[in-house]
């Protein structure tokens, strides 16, 4: 990100150049425009975070079932029957021995 900041004529390069008049070396200078890009980032990820409070499990508002990807097992019916199990549990035909 800094470096394409230092690209184009953006407020970024206005920053740079203002640490670099101010007499930081080039390096210093890149390090203060990547620590206010980064402040910048994680401050817009605090706000989307505040401003999902009002979502519900499925990132949607308005949403408010129960399973989510992170959840427990979804909840079952009382019309929901198990499947049944084998008929047999024994082989029809015998095995041979083992000599």
């Amino acid at each position: 990100m800094a470096v394409v900041q230092l690209r184009n004529p953006t407020e970024g390069r206005e920053y740079f150049d203002r640490k670099k008049t101010a007499g930081k070396s080039s390096m210093e200078a890149m390090r203060c425009l990547k620590r206010r890009l980064s402040d910048l980032v994680y401050r817009t990820m605090l706000d989307d975070l505040a401003n999902a409070a009002g979502t519900g499990p499925g990132g949607q508002q308005g949403d408010d079932s129960d399973s989510s990807a992170t959840g427990s097992q979804p909840h079952t019916g009382s019309s929901d029957k198990p499947l049944p199990g084998p008929v047999t549990t024994h082989p029809t035909t015998a095995l041979p021995s083992a000599s």
